[in-house]
């Protein structure tokens, strides 16, 4: 079974979105302040956030909903850089996370897309 991903849309306290990645056991998350980018060129700030537990993945309340949700798959890693594709309910993007310090990532969509 191919590792899931969700993509939780948080109204408060400020609005921002979650992206958390299924890894060991858990949740793997960061919080993506103006959502993922778009467009390639438009890095986004990811701040690394405690690890969730697998049940989030479905997880909603008055103020948390769903914006995406699907599977993803790691494309490459190292310590400074993660590249890897989400395949959600509105197709598959690939994307790159880059270490920026110790907590902070830059979320970048990558110039090549999966077809």
């Amino acid at each position: 079974m191919e590792p899931a991903f969700v993509l939780h849309d948080h109204r408060k306290p400020r609005p921002h979105f979650d992206l958390r990645l299924e890894e060991d056991g858990v949740l793997r998350s960061w919080a993506v302040p103006r959502g993922l980018p778009t467009e390639p060129g438009r890095n986004r700030l990811a701040v690394a956030v405690p690890d969730h537990d697998l049940d989030h993945l479905t997880y909603t309340d008055q103020d948390k909903s769903i914006a995406d949700i699907g599977w993803w798959e790691q494309e490459d890693r190292n310590d400074k850089r993660f590249v890897f594709t989400l395949h959600g309910r509105a197709g598959s993007h690939r994307y790159a996370l880059i270490h920026t310090d110790g907590v902070n990532w830059l979320l970048h969509r990558t110039k090549d897309q999966p077809q």
